[in-house]
């Protein structure tokens, strides 16, 4: 039974740290802010998530009482970090944040905007346009 516990939170432990290891991995080689936030945000949760709840599996193991600090963070992480990622995101999709400029053939946030509508002349109307209501006929 010992064994069997020690491989539990060797496996919570291992997969703690390879989500770490991919989030870095994607903030470094992700092209757009918007993947190049998924990323750490999606390791913080799961990565950090995993390592907390191993270290209190393996207080719990030892006899001891578990750590109160150590759920209260684990908590604390899985509400909070998805929600500061969707407001980072929310203010950069506002503030219309560009991409890497270096990446070939990549077309910035500017580029893919459509081009404001022309302005209008004073003399044009739009009642060649307006639906024909049935009392005018």
């Amino acid at each position: 039974m010992i064994t069997f516990i020690q491989i539990v939170l060797s496996i919570l432990l291992l997969f703690g740290c390879f989500f770490i290891l991919v989030g870095a991995l994607g903030l470094v080689k992700l092209s757009t802010f918007f993947k190049r936030l998924h990323a750490p945000t999606k390791a913080s949760t799961l990565g950090v998530g995993c390592v907390l709840v191993g270290s209190v599996c393996y207080h719990i193991f030892l006899g001891e009482d578990p750590q109160p600090r150590e759920l209260l963070i684990t908590v604390f992480l899985f509400i909070t970090a998805p929600i500061s990622a969707h407001m980072m995101a929310k203010a950069a999709l506002s503030l219309l944040m560009e991409t890497r400029p270096e990446l070939p053939g990549h077309k910035t946030a500017k580029e893919e905007q459509l081009p404001p509508p022309e302005p209008r002349r004073a003399d044009e109307t739009d009642d060649a346009k307006a639906p024909v209501s049935r009392d005018s006929q």
